[in-house]
């Protein structure tokens, strides 16, 4: 492997490093765990090679395969650090057995070359695979998965599953500790075992891409990174197994993908679906879409992830709002709720029931779903009431359920959308 002896400039570095740990980063944390065998160990490892490339890119130029190159110093860094600690001898041992051929080189550049590229590809979905492993609760499984596979913030999954910061990171120390003390082992599973732990991969990939879609904190709308990520993963996972669910899937993050360009305008303020300029959605992805939604359902096997993609593929085919066939969605969300009846599904099924039968029937579902102590804590639960209420003219209370959504949501695209509707409602 060659070097680029050139001097860059300590700017450069730091520039193509936060590129490179925004874009490669999970992927580098995850092939790392897999040669460690250890989380916490990895994640040193991983701070300890960004580190070294701080310090040794600047001098001696940045690698033709930066990731590779990282790889190769966080294992190395690892490796020294347990010999220095005298501590966990089996794992010094054979760590030092499986680099042994590495050791033998000297540039730290060439070493690179000694990490395997098809390897590291596959290493996320390896990582998912070990996180979902079935001896594994399946609540703490989708917890450690989005945690250390993705990146997510603690608060971020508990933002996702609608609980406290402390429950969640109680599930993802739980799940650290359950796959070190059962030994789960780091690999793709067998065709056989493939089929019975798919849904716990598919539920990660599918909590990966709403976080992407749509980011839980920040002033940022979305994490492409994470949306990017989840698309690349689930076609890994369709190469590996036949699936209705996981065509549903891929077909679902396409067609919400297609509406990327026309969701926020360009001061970063959300536009909703029904104000989208469509000219600007992806027709290459709508098309690739609607075609894996006709080839999932054409199987008559009516799941979670496909529905929702046929759901996504009435929205593509509409050439405005007014004129979506929103019988076809209402059909398809009382459906949804029958294969996985939840408090979410049956507030977007009231969305549909407003634009086909009329706001005042929708407001009865959406006072229902209030009762409920989870809804209680969902600011788009109280964002649609208030759209309802705005409806059929009753402002004031309209105004209370936007002022308490507010205090609900913490990512400021969304406050924003939130207070140009109180505006709009003007002085009651």
């Amino acid at each position: 492997m060659n070097k680029d002896n050139t001097r860059v400039t300590n700017d450069a570095v730091k520039n193509k490093l936060a590129a490179i740990y925004r874009d490669e980063g999970r992927r580098i944390y995850a092939t790392l765990i897999r040669l460690l065998g250890d989380f916490e160990l990895a994640e040193e490892a991983l701070h300890d090679a960004f580190s070294a490339a701080l310090s040794k890119w600047e001098s001696e130029g940045i690698p033709n395969k930066p990731a590779n190159w990282l790889v190769s110093t966080g294992r190395f860094k690892a490796i020294d650090q347990l010999r220095r600690q005298h501590r966990h001898s089996e794992i010094v041992q054979q760590l030092a057995n499986d680099s042994a051929e590495e050791a033998i080189i000297t540039d730290e550049f060439a070493l690179a070359n000694a990490v395997d590229d098809e390897l590291i590809a596959d290493d996320q979905l390896r990582l998912i695979f070990t996180c979902c492993h079935p001896a594994i609760d399946i609540k703490v499984q989708i917890a450690l998965t989005l945690r250390e596979v993705c990146g997510l913030t603690t608060e971020e999954i508990a933002s996702a599953f609608l609980t406290s910061v402390s429950t969640m990171a109680q599930r993802i120390v739980r799940g650290k500790q359950k796959i070190r003390d059962a030994n789960i082992p780091f690999q793709i599973p067998s065709q056989e075992e493939l089929e019975n732990r798919v849904d716990a991969v598919l539920s990660v990939i599918y909590l990966v891409y709403n976080e992407g879609y749509s980011s839980s904190f920040g002033d940022s709308v979305t994490r492409t990174e994470l949306t990017v990520e989840a698309i690349r993963l689930a076609r890994l996972l369709q190469s590996l197994l036949s699936d209705t669910e996981i065509t549903g899937l891929l077909a679902l993050m396409l067609l919400n993908g297609s509406r990327h360009n026309a969701r926020t305008n360009k001061d970063g303020d959300i536009i909703l679906l029904a104000e989208q300029d469509r000219s600007l959605w992806d027709q290459a992805l709508i098309q690739e879409g609607i075609a894996l939604v006709q080839s999932a359902t054409a199987k008559r096997e009516y799941g979670f992830y496909t529905i929702q993609a046929a759901i996504a593929a009435v929205h593509a085919q509409a050439s405005d709002a007014k004129n979506t066939d929103w019988e076809q969605i209402l059909a398809w969300y009382s459906l949804l709720l029958q294969v996985a009846p939840s408090p979410v599904i049956e507030l977007n099924r009231a969305v549909a029931v407003a634009m086909h039968h009329g706001p005042e029937a929708a407001l009865v579902l959406v006072e229902q779903l209030l009762q409920q102590k989870v809804m209680q804590k969902y600011h788009l639960c109280y964002a649609t009431y208030a759209e309802f209420l705005t409806r059929v003219g009753r402002k004031k209370e309209a105004r209370a359920a936007l002022e308490y959504a507010l205090t609900l949501t913490k990512q400021i695209p969304e406050q924003r959308v939130l207070q140009r509707k109180l505006v709009a409602l003007g002085h009651i």
